[in-house]
């Protein structure tokens, strides 16, 4: 097993470097759980063999995608039969913009 090689110093400069100001307690802290976290990739790592496909699931999955059929379309008409205001077969909506654009 790998000795840690995570030390209060070194979080603090991880602090530095991320522009996080940590108090004591907290790198106190993130030092035991920083800690854990690098033990736990050097055990996946002692294990991890060229024989061992890499997996991002444990179960595989698939997509299914239907076809791109196009189907019954609507007619401009009813597209704008419940529309709160239209002409010139559009849809008429408050402007947004100033008159300048």
């Amino acid at each position: 097993m790998l000795v840690s090689e995570i030390t209060p110093d070194l979080v603090r400069h991880l602090g530095v470097l991320a522009r996080i100001q940590l108090s004591d307690g907290e790198v106190e802290r993130l030092t035991g759980q920083l800690d854990a976290i690098v033990d736990n990739i050097a055990k996946v790592s002692e294990v991890a063999t060229p024989d061992v496909a890499a997996t991002s699931h444990p179960i595989a999955l698939e997509n299914i995608f239907r076809s791109d059929v196009p189907g019954d379309l609507l007619t401009p008409a009813q597209v704008l039969q419940n529309a709160p205001d239209s002409a010139d077969g559009r849809f008429r909506v408050t402007a947004i913009l100033g008159e300048e654009q």
